[in-house]
């Protein structure tokens, strides 16, 4: 089929088939975000990490979370004895976090790539009494 461009419709290019006069649009493509982002976000969910503050951290949509979240049947165990914080630190900032032996006690801790910085997750136990 050999068509010419016929002009702009809708912000998409239109085309004229020589044929038979046909005018048509191709499809619009949509923009797939890379798997590396997908799984980052739904790890941070589970992590207990809200869907604005992935959005921040990624730079993905927040409703593009929310939608993976439900795709892939996640769920992020809801808890109220551990109060998850995160940090956002360069390399040479975890090198040093990691020297110090108090940082390492009396949390749980996941450390995980974020383009050329880490993302530290602490939960600490909420004092209680």
């Amino acid at each position: 089929m050999e068509a010419t461009k016929s002009g702009v419709v809708g912000g998409r290019q239109r085309f004229k088939c020589k044929n038979c006069g046909y005018h048509y649009s191709v499809a619009k493509t949509g923009k797939e975000t890379s798997p590396y982002y997908v799984i980052k976000a739904l790890q941070l969910y589970v992590e207990g990490v809200s869907y604005r503050e992935i959005e921040r951290l990624l730079g993905v949509s927040h409703v593009s979370v929310m939608n993976w979240v439900k795709k892939y049947g996640m769920k992020a165990p809801r808890q109220t004895e551990y109060h998850p914080t995160y940090k956002i630190l360069n390399q040479k900032e975890l090198a040093e976090f990691f020297q110090k032996p108090e940082n390492l006690k009396g949390a749980g801790l996941v450390v995980t790539e974020l383009g050329d910085k880490y993302m530290m997750i602490k939960w600490e136990r909420f004092k209680q009494g």
